[in-house]
C-alpha cells in the first residue's frame, strides 16, 4: 500500500453545548470551538495504525471549507499525518458535492484506500462515503469497527443491527469508520510544533472544476422541546395507570 486518503470535516466541538440564534437562522458558531468531527478523527487514527504496522503507506489528510479549517488539518498533521490538502470555499457543502470533489482529489491523489467517518456530527447525514465509493465505481465497506489490509485485499468487520458481519474488498476501495475501531491518539505539543512544518496545499473548487451547488436550504432552525420532569411511581400498576393517561399504551 503506497498512499491513505483520509477525509475530514470541521465541526463544532462534541463538547460544546450547541445553540440556536435568536432569529432561528442556524447554529451559533461565533466563538466557539470547533474540532476535527469524531468520526474522522478515528478514521485518521486506524490510517496512521496501518502505516505503523508497516505498510509506509503515505497519509494525506483532505479537508473541505472555510479558511479555518486549516487548524484542523493541522491537528491531523500533528496526529502523524504526512501532509495536507484543503479544498477552500465559503459556501455549504452538500454530502454530494463533498463526494465528487473528494473523487476529484482522489483522481490526483490515487490512493490505495480512502478512510472518512461513518457521518459527521453536525448533520449526520451518513452519506458522503458511500456517494464516493459508488462515483468512483470502487467497493465500500461502511460502519467498520474492524480492519485488517493483506495482499491488496481489506478485510472489515461491520456493525449492522443483527451483530457483526466481515465481509472482504478489492483495493481500492472507500471505508467509512464507527466508534469502536479504535480511540484515537492524544497529540503532543512536539507534535504540534512539527505539524506547522508539514505541507498543507490551499486550492479552490474553481480549480478542480467544480460547482457545488446548495439543493437544500434550511427554513428554520429550533433547540429541541424542554424535557418534562419525571414522576416516580410506587408499583407497575400505577405505571401502567399513567402511561394510558398520557395515552402512551
Amino acid at each position: 500500500m503506497n498512499k491513505i486518503m483520509v477525509c475530514i470535516k470541521r465541526v463544532v466541538d462534541y463538547n460544546v453545548r450547541v445553540r440556536v440564534k435568536p432569529d432561528g437562522s442556524g447554529v451559533m458558531l461565533d466563538g466557539v470551538k470547533m474540532s476535527v468531527n469524531p468520526f474522522d478523527e478515528i478514521a485518521l487514527e486506524e490510517a496512521l495504525r496501518i502505516k505503523e504496522r508497516g505498510s509506509n503507506a503515505e497519509v494525506v489528510a483532505v479537508s473541505i471549507g472555510v479558511a479555518d479549517t486549516q487548524q484542523q488539518l493541522r491537528t491531523a498533521l500533528a496526529m502523524g499525518a504526512d501532509r495536507a490538502v484543503l479544498v477552500q470555499t465559503d459556501q455549504p457543502v452538500e454530502p454530494l458535492s463533498a463526494a465528487q470533489i473528494f473523487l476529484a482529489l482522489a483522481k490526483k491523489e490515487n490512493p490505495d484506500l480512502i478512510l472518512l467517518g461513518k457521518q459527521a456530527i453536525d448533520d449526520d447525514a451518513n452519506q458522503t462515503g458511500q456517494m464516493l465509493a459508488a462515483l468512483w465505481e470502487r467497493p465500500q465497506a461502511t460502519y467498520a469497527s474492524k480492519l485488517a489490509i493483506e495482499a491488496g485485499k481489506a478485510t472489515v468487520t461491520r456493525e449492522v443491527d443483527a451483530g457483526l458481519e466481515t465481509i472482504e474488498v478489492d483495493l481500492p476501495a472507500v471505508v467509512t469508520v464507527d466508534l469502536r475501531l479504535n480511540e484515537p491518539r492524544y497529540v503532543k505539543l512536539p507534535d504540534i510544533m512539527k505539524a506547522k512544518k508539514k505541507p498543507l496545499d490551499v486550492i479552490t473548487l474553481d480549480s478542480l472544476g467544480i460547482a457545488a451547488p446548495v439543493w437544500l436550504k434550511a427554513v428554520k432552525t429550533e433547540p429541541p422541546a424542554q424535557r418534562q420532569k419525571g414522576i416516580m411511581v410506587k408499583d407497575t400498576a400505577e405505571l401502567v395507570d399513567v402511561l394510558k393517561k398520557k395515552g402512551l399504551i
